[in-house]
């Protein structure tokens, strides 16, 4: 037996532009239902290609360009393999297709082209709280969502506690949804698709709701799911979930596949991607640049220690951000501020360029000026980071915010770990002063002496 659950081969959706597919006739639906049978016999289920233009229009024409300000294709020749077990991670901007791909996948919408071959029971997560409603209490609609999602009533009662524990929802249980927070509908909608048990659980973005407590509690839930050996189709645009549950990615981009393969490569290529290349951002035209009547941010500069411009740089090589910025009037105690992040959003640092003056007392006259933060080598570890810089009046407001305007990549070439082939965890990587001391106990001596090092006494700590 094959051990691919879903094989996608010139997968294609073309929608068209400001009007509605065309509804199928009851002949139409008869014609398809009596064809079921033969799509059937390949040990899988096929999704069928059927053409979702009128019948004036065809795939043809569109993909010759006559129909491009007309229709568009949220899904073009997308083809891969995801073998049983496998969680993949489907990531790209907003329209690049996740949604149309999963809801194919579903059988929700058919492809305009191509055909994608399923093989095991689905469960979709796609809309979650899709199938409630709000006159029935927290019990029934249990009983109709899972009902809707595929779940058999036997299946629902084994389940029954476990998804009201999960939603914590016992005191409300039946109670009309209509007179539930949103936080508790959307718990409950998730607790009942969760616990589902199909072979592949395709999941769109619903882990996008809820506080922070309950995206915990269902990233937890999605990680019991793919330890659990099935396989799970995993839409997000959280990088630091997708990074955690999956070991493939899916990266898309205006319907088409621009990588796919391990996640920490697909993901970085996708996030660089996003940011601003090169060693400096410049604003030429002032109408333009961040800021407003008072200030506009006209350049954002990485330099070596020696001045040269260079967006990558080794382990250990110092460098300076510098930030230049017109003042346009007099402007009370400001600070400019820059944070270092890693890709998938996690914050390395912020630093401000009133440190030494804490409360910023000077007021600062009009002019052009350049604000030059230095960073010491030995800091940052080996990887790709994203520089925001900010302006503001402390407790007051901003007057601009600029966010992923450089990309920085530190590369490993010596310093701590440099020594060995290896890759050394962790956001920082800085040379921390040791002491190795023997006791001589076994001498019965109470002495301390210093062995390593002897003639360093200096270093950061």
């Amino acid at each position: 037996m094959s051990n691919v659950a879903i094989r996608a081969e010139g997968l294609s959706k073309l929608y068209p532009i400001g009007q509605r597919e065309p509804y199928y006739t009851l002949r139409d639906g008869l014609a398809h239902l009596f064809a079921a049978p033969l799509r059937w016999l390949s040990n899988g289920r096929q999704v069928s290609t059927a053409a979702s233009l009128s019948p004036s229009r065809s795939a043809s024409q569109a993909a010759n360009g006559e129909l491009q300000s007309e229709f568009v294709w949220a899904l073009k020749d997308v083809s891969f393999e995801i073998r049983h077990g496998e969680v993949v991670g489907i990531i790209g901007r907003n329209g690049a297709g996740k949604s149309t791909l999963l809801k194919i996948l579903s059988q929700i919408t058919e492809p305009t082209e191509g055909e994608a071959r399923v093989h095991g029971r689905v469960g979709s997560l796609l809309e979650v709280g899709t199938g409630f409603h709000p006159e029935l209490t927290g019990r029934e609609n249990i009983y109709l969502n899972g009902a809707i999602l595929g779940m058999m009533k036997k299946e629902i009662d084994r389940k029954f506690d476990e998804i009201v524990a999960f939603a914590e929802v016992e005191k409300f249980l039946d109670t009309p949804a209509k007179h539930y927070s949103s936080g508790m509908y959307m718990r409950l909608a998730f607790a009942v698709a969760a616990h589902l048990e199909p072979e592949i659980l395709l999941v769109d973005e619903v882990l996008a709701v809820g506080d922070a407590a309950f995206q915990k509690k269902c990233l937890g839930k999605m990680g019991e799911v793919a330890k659990g050996g099935r396989t799970v189709l995993f839409v997000s645009h959280s990088m630091a979930a997708i990074n955690r549950l999956c070991r493939r990615a899916l990266w898309l981009d205006t319907g088409k596949i621009q990588s796919i393969g391990n996640t920490e490569s697909v993901v970085s290529a996708y996030l660089s991607a996003c940011v601003g290349e090169g060693d400096e951002r410049v604003w030429e035209n002032p109408g333009q640049a961040p800021g407003n009547e008072k200030i506009r941010l006209r350049a954002v500069r990485i330099r070596t220690e020696m001045g040269h411009a260079a967006n990558t740089l080794a382990t250990e090589a110092a460098f300076f951000i510098d930030v230049v910025y017109d003042i346009l009037d007099d402007l009370p105690p400001l600070r400019i501020v820059i944070k270092v992040t890693t890709l998938d959003g996690t914050t390395v640092f912020l630093t401000r360029d009133n440190y030494q003056n804490r409360w910023g007392t000077d007021v600062r006259r009009p002019g052009r000026y350049t604000s030059r933060c230095h960073i010491p080598g030995e800091l940052l570890n080996a990887g790709s980071y994203t520089l925001t810089v900010s302006a503001e009046v402390p407790f007051v407001t901003f007057l601009f915010l600029e966010e992923d305007v450089l990309r920085l990549v530190v590369e490993r070439t010596g310093g701590m770990g440099g020594e060995y082939a290896e890759s050394w965890p962790g956001i920082i990587c800085p040379p921390l002063r040791w002491d190795v001391m023997s006791v001589h106990e076994r001498f019965g001596s109470t002495d301390s002496v210093l062995v390593y090092p002897k003639a360093r006494q200096g270093g950061r700590t």
